[in-house]
């Protein structure tokens, strides 16, 4: 009998019920291939967000979850083997959480066999995962006042702690929590307004939009600070992506812009922390991205979008392109035409990326070199190809679209080839963008210009946090009690979540 075979029961009940429930699973697994199919290879109108692609996983799971228990309950064999699997498999646990120990004794230390007494030989530890859900509590400050009674009009109390919303009630630790909730975990302030009705409190939604705005204003100056320090790296990263703002007066929303700007020098071996900054503006005119990066100088990276290159021609930006953009277009191209041309011509850009992945983490001049010797004469015989391939193919065609995209962003493509320190793709600032995605998915729209300004100061720090490897709750927490306290603003660099990070 074969291993697989001796851990089958010989119930016939019990394996019905294995394989009606192995059916059920495989049908579903099944059919979510095809949607992850239909993601990857659709058509745009048919393709499915990746958020859809889990939840279709999370119930195949569940289902698979659910059969396993209703034959594990007729079968105790498969009970055990379960067991014995999910003790191997449930790693450990992180050793800063408080552990709460519970001692399982027997009632009578006599031996069942003699009636001598027993002695202790051993024992068998075992652990569980709890929660204790979030609780409201009060704190109650009480400040004594004291008189003289030789003199009337001495009054001494000692002063009022300070407080983030003068007369109001939350603390900074609650204000930080609904900051996290709406702008790290996606969940609009109606939302919370609603978990926090459950427990009895009765907190409108337009008071909680009160404390976001109030806290916003008070951590801007640390959003400009970052912004600072990028503008004074030599290499960044922008993109932009659409924030839909409501405008009162036409009754309908307009889109406004959230810009990111980002710096990650790791994969070069530099030591200045990975940082990003979101503004918002109106608009997505060049003169945007201008005043954002005011005094900047060096390589900026960024997709094709030509609004960058106003900000290069005055002459202290030079910018590097996104061969991931180029890439992409020629997939489109393969999937919907099944065009030679652009088959190959992901081939030839697939030979720069297996180049890249391994030169990830050297030095720039270990980079340029290995760029210099194997990824030059790519590039060199790609671009007389796709010129060649272009005089081929009728002008108005899509693939012509795709060729024309590239040569047109020739020079910036190819200045990856020159210096170690730039990407061969945005990537890294595309993902900083899809928290900000996520969000505007979740909250539909921001509700105003000032909004959209909150918005972005409270991402900044948030997606800081995550670079930095840092706790957003305990971070914001942290910052607004020093601020409320009067945390001096020539000492703002304290504030910043990579020296947050240090500091721990």
């Amino acid at each position: 009998m074969t291993p697989v075979a001796e851990t089958l029961p010989d119930d016939p009940e019990t394996l019905k019920a294995m394989l009606i429930a192995e059916r059920i699973r495989s049908e579903r697994l099944v059919q979510i291939i095809k949607d992850m199919q239909r993601h990857r290879f659709g058509s745009r109108a048919e393709t499915l967000p990746a958020d859809q692609l889990l939840l279709a996983l999370e119930d195949a799971e569940q289902n698979e979850a659910e059969a396993a228990a209703e034959a594990e309950a007729k079968s105790p064999p498969m009970r055990e083997e379960a067991k014995r699997k999910r003790r191997n498999n449930r790693g450990a646990l992180p050793s800063h959480l408080p552990e709460i120990e519970t001692t399982v004794d027997v009632e009578n230390k006599a031996c069942p066999c003699c009636g001598g007494q027993l002695h202790r030989i051993g024992e068998e530890v075992s652990k569980k995962l709890d929660i204790v859900p979030a609780q409201f509590r009060v704190l109650v400050v009480r400040r004594p006042k004291y008189a003289c009674r030789a003199c009337e009009d001495v009054v001494v109390q000692a002063p009022a702690p300070a407080r983030l919303i003068e007369g109001g009630l939350p603390t900074e630790a609650l204000v930080a929590h609904v900051l996290v909730s709406k702008y790290a975990d996606h969940l609009p302030l109606y939302r919370q307004a609603q978990i926090y009705e459950r427990q009895g409190l009765h907190l409108d939604r337009s008071t909680l939009a009160d404390w976001v705005g109030r806290a916003a204003f008070h951590l801007r100056p640390i959003r400009e600070r970052i912004l600072t320090h990028l503008r004074s790296s030599t290499k960044l990263f922008a993109d932009e992506t659409t924030a839909p703002v409501l405008d009162p007066g036409r009754g309908r929303t307009k889109t406004g812009q959230l810009w990111a700007y980002a710096r990650d020098d790791r994969p070069w071996g530099g030591t200045a922390p990975p940082a990003v900054a979101y503004v918002y503006a109106p608009d997505r005119t060049a003169s945007q991205p201008i005043a954002h990066l005011a005094g900047f100088k060096g390589i900026l990276q960024v997709d094709g979008y030509a609004g960058y290159r106003a900000l290069a021609q005055k002459g202290d930006v030079s910018l590097a392109f996104c061969w991931s953009h180029v890439r992409r277009r020629f997939y489109d191209r393969a999937v919907a035409e099944a065009s030679p041309i652009a088959h190959e011509a992901l081939q030839r850009i697939a030979q720069l990326y297996g180049i890249e992945k391994d030169i990830r983490g050297r030095s720039p001049e270990e980079r340029r070199a290995v760029r210099q010797e194997r990824s030059r004469p790519i590039v060199a015989e790609l671009e007389p190809w796709l010129r060649a391939k272009l005089a081929l193919i009728s002008k108005k065609s899509k693939l012509a679209e795709a060729i024309r995209y590239a040569l047109a962003r020739w020079e910036g493509l190819c200045r990856f080839l020159d210096d170690g320190r730039i990407e061969i793709d945005s990537n890294t600032v595309e993902r900083s963008i899809r928290p900000l995605a996520l969000n505007r998915k979740n909250a539909l729209f921001a509700g105003s210009d000032g909004g959209g300004d909150n918005w972005a100061v409270i991402a900044t720090l948030i997606e800081n946090c995550k670079l930095s490897g840092v706790e957003p709750y305990a971070y914001l927490t942290h910052v607004l009690t020093k601020i409320v306290n009067g945390h001096l603003n020539r000492a703002i660099d304290e504030l910043l979540p990579w020296a947050y990070a240090t500091a721990e």
